[in-house]
């Protein structure tokens, strides 16, 4: 019988599945149901040591004899410490030591009780990985957390470049509830490493073994597209030929940018027919939150992550390969296959290919044929469409929230923006950065709160006038009434949409920047045609001023026109 506790069997379930078959164990109270599941397991095999400075170098010396990664296992406070010596050890040779230290709960640390310090960070310096699991899985969410912990810390004993890691467990009373008869049927995320063409070539075959493939490209800007664009475009050809690819336009691979949001509201969010067998995740954020939540709700049989940054970025929750390679050379492994050098391919489900494909090019033409009132919609739709006629090289960074993804539902182009933590901070200064080492023109899309936050970067001695900026100034953050039962709250208008009767105009003549307003929908379209086409050695901004309930009124029309 093991533990009662939930994130201790995920623990002990995982432990084996990554190849931890060996337990040096410490005597102790707190960690006591940790030694009881260990004990349990018929796949491990424990030897106990009373001294945790000795149990760490027993541990070592373990581990250097059989090649594999070891346990040891102390109880809370002091004992973790006293492994110190042997982590350190650990990590200079690059052995995978695995140190699990029972831990009180959090909210006691510094309360003057027993056995209690902070263990979390302890070894910090002298680990390749350090993870502290939630205090029991009670939820699901706390379920998917702790499993995802413990994955992201055992894969990393099996990384390349070797060295000790540390789980850090807090338990609550009661300790001591032996009643659960077997261990949960856990996810293992699976982890291949760089092996150059070994590890691309894999998952080529997983693409051409499924079904009902289905491949996210995030943010991400390739090198191969910069330089071979026939090989990207060979790989696409590959993956869209078999299955579906979704891109946003944050990516400068020749992908058509599909309009994903718009496609799962029409076709629903549950369309069982849309339903993957195989998620291929590659590059890094997407925009469409409504992608995200979909994603989570499918349950795939592979989901496979191509990253290099050594992190378990689970996005789908349903994580089951980590391929750890540049993306660049999985795109190399699909071109070569079109040139006849990959895998047969099984047969797969064209029904799927088939809809997904209705899906999309229902969203598109309702997004098309869609005239929306004077608003920011209209002014990103006028804007986007007018960039092709007058420019072959020009840059956009659009700026995060509700810019980005009227970015998103219009452009055909690389979108740069800052979704790396999706702040509305620095945008302009940003691409003012980027407008000094181009001779593009760089365009800068960015609401209103996102530009008087950083209207210092125009405060700069290096601007030049191939930077134009055309800020949709609604008076607020208009994005925020599109959430569901805010507008209930009496801080809705001044404190969380910061409304605001703010202009642009002092800024842009303190700043000897070029000022244009537009407050209808002629202006508008003067205006930018006006920003695309004016010559000038300083930077010019466009302001339009539009109206934030029209603004979440194009919104909702829209949404209204693809569900029907």
């Amino acid at each position: 019988m093991y533990s009662s506790k939930k994130h201790l069997n995920i623990l002990t379930a995982l432990l084996a599945a990554h190849q931890v078959h060996t337990a040096v164990v410490c005597p102790g109270s707190r960690n006591a149901p940790i030694v009881h599941n260990l004990n349990e397991h018929p796949d491990i095999s424990c030897y106990p040591v009373s001294d945790e400075r000795s149990a760490g170098f027993y541990a070592l010396g373990i581990a250097l004899a059989r090649r594999e990664p070891v346990a040891v296992c102390v109880t809370s406070g002091t004992a973790l410490l006293n492994l110190a010596p042997a982590v350190a050890e650990a990590y200079y040779q690059q052995v995978p030591l695995l140190v699990l230290s029972a831990d009180r709960p959090q909210e006691w640390i510094g309360q003057l009780d027993g056995q209690t310090l902070p263990q979390g960070h302890a070894l910090r310096d002298i680990v390749r990985k350090e993870v502290t699991l939630p205090a029991d899985a009670l939820t699901p969410a706390d379920e998917w957390h702790c499993n995802r912990l413990v994955n992201e810390a055992l894969l990393a004993l099996h990384r390349p470049t070797k060295g000790p890691v540390h789980i850090n467990v807090p338990i609550a009373e009661p300790l001591f509830d032996f009643t659960v008869p077997q261990l949960p049927d856990t996810r293992v995320v699976r982890h291949l490493f760089d092996r150059g063409e070994l590890c691309a070539d894999f998952v080529v075959r997983w693409w051409m073994e499924a079904r009902r493939p289905l491949a996210v490209i995030g943010q991400y800007h390739s090198e191969l597209a910069l330089y071979d664009d026939e090989t990207a475009e060979a790989a696409l050809r590959v993956m869209s030929a078999r299955g579906v690819v979704l891109s946003e336009g944050l990516t400068n691979l020749p992908t058509q940018s599909t309009r994903v949001d718009e496609a799962l509201i029409a076709a629903g969010d549950d369309d069982e027919a849309l339903q993957p067998d195989l998620v291929l995740y590659l590059g890094g954020h997407v925009v469409s939150k409504r992608l995200r939540q979909w994603l989570r709700r499918c349950h795939p049989e592979r989901v496979v992550m191509v990253s290099t940054d050594g992190q378990l970025a689970d996005v789908t929750t349903h994580l089951t390969d980590r391929v750890e390679v540049e993306t660049d050379a999985v795109l190399e492994a699909f071109a070569d296959y079109e040139e006849g050098g990959g895998h047969e391919a099984l047969p797969h489900d064209t029904a799927f290919h088939g809809h997904w494909r209705e899906v999309l090019n229902q969203a598109q033409r309702v997004v098309d044929n869609y005239e929306p009132p004077f608003s920011q919609m209209a002014v990103v739709r006028y804007f986007e469409e007018q960039l092709e006629d007058f420019f072959d090289d020009f840059d956009v960074y659009y700026a995060n929230s509700s810019a980005i993804r009227q970015g998103t539902r219009y452009a055909n182009h690389l979108l740069y923006c800052n979704r790396g933590v999706n702040g509305i901070d620095g945008t302009l200064s940003t691409a003012a950065g980027f407008s000094a080492v181009t001779d593009n023109i760089v365009f800068c899309v960015t609401g209103d709160l996102s530009f008087f936050y950083d209207q210092n970067a125009l405060w700069n001695q290096n601007l030049r006038g191939n930077l134009r900026i055309l800020l949709l100034n609604n008076g607020g953050g208009t994005i925020f009434r599109q959430l569901p039962g805010l507008e209930q709250s009496d801080a809705f208008e001044r404190l969380v949409c910061a409304t605001h009767a703010t202009r642009a105009r002092g800024i842009a003549e303190q700043c000897d920047i070029g000022y244009l307003l537009a407050t209808n929908r002629e202006q508008m379209e003067r205006g930018i045609v006006t920003l695309m086409t004016s010559r000038r050695s300083r930077p010019m901004v466009l302001e339009v001023v539009t109206d934030p309930e029209t603004d979440d009124m194009a919104v909702r029309q829209l949404q209204d026109l693809l569900k029907n």
